[in-house]
């Protein structure tokens, strides 16, 4: 068992549909504590608040990898190599316009800023520690996930990953849930549009890969053509937070059974029982 994360329900899994949380981890290290120049309030909005407890309860039998570490600790959601040398003494020095998107805006493999915040750290980490970081918290994740999927793969013939996220309110107009798949690349558009048609349901406004297509999690581990497919699902957090967006709100129940439903519709279209399968036969 590794402490930064846990993997809960059974391997080989039950279903072909494997649940991961990257980024509702809590746990925040001494080392961490010490090296923040700001209140720890400002590292924890980095975090997607508490959609951890949506998974546990909407999981059912399904195995689902749930993330401990906090994300300001490291975030599993970037590949190894997205390391930015405003914080990172062992990143490597590439042209601003060849680094990702995500490091020049301080959201690399260690996130240098929160949302309306400066810099978080008092200091640049050597190059030992974020290799520490990504051999015992980064990697171990990533193992589990495509054990996860593998083992799935193996008894279902195919496996699909629903990434759970959670984000800031997109506006009055903006949607409540963004499904990802990477333009495509990750997952099949069948399993895609049996996510859409789900959320659709919940009543709420959906979009696809506007504005979160998906990270490194999909990228790394969404292989369409070898029946692996993966989606980010991100739901807005005041569907299920209170007002503070701190604590769990009045929609919790609700927005749990929206991801239950999608879970289930997932499920139905990997074992054949979808609408999808029923319109081909």
């Amino acid at each position: 068992m590794n402490a930064s994360f846990d993997v809960l329900g059974a391997l080989p899994p039950q279903s072909p549909v494997v649940l991961s949380v990257p980024h509702a981890g809590r746990d925040y290290p001494a080392a961490l504590l010490a090296a923040l120049r700001v209140h720890i309030r400002v590292a924890t909005a980095l975090e997607d608040r508490h959609v951890d407890g949506i998974a546990h309860a909407a999981r059912g039998v399904r195995t689902t990898i749930v993330a401990r570490r906090a994300r300001a600790w490291i975030d599993l959601n970037r590949s190894e190599d997205e390391r930015d040398t405003r914080v990172d003494e062992g990143a490597r020095v590439v042209a601003l316009a060849m680094r990702s998107a995500k490091v020049r805006s301080g959201l690399g493999l260690v996130p240098r800023r929160a949302t309306n915040a400066g810099d978080l750290w008092l200091r640049r980490f050597s190059d030992a520690e974020i290799v520490q970081r990504i051999v015992e918290d980064h990697r171990p994740y990533h193992n589990a996930v495509a054990q996860a999927l593998a083992a799935a793969r193996a008894r279902f013939g195919v496996a699909v990953l629903l990434d759970l996220h959670s984000m800031p309110s997109l506006g009055r107009q903006g949607p409540r849930i963004v499904i990802g798949d990477r333009f495509g690349r990750s997952a099949h558009e069948r399993f895609v549009a049996r996510v859409e048609a789900a959320a659709v349901a919940s009543g709420h406004q959906v979009a696809r890969n506007a504005p979160y297509a998906g990270g490194h999690i999909l990228d790394a581990h969404g292989a369409p053509t070898r029946d692996v497919h993966a989606i980010q699902l991100e739901l807005d957090r005041s569907l299920y937070l209170d007002t503070a967006l701190d604590c769990r709100g009045p929609g919790f129940a609700a927005t749990v059974a929206i991801v239950a439903y999608i879970l289930d519709a997932l499920e139905d279209e990997a074992l054949g029982r979808g609408s999808s399968a029923m319109a081909a036969e």
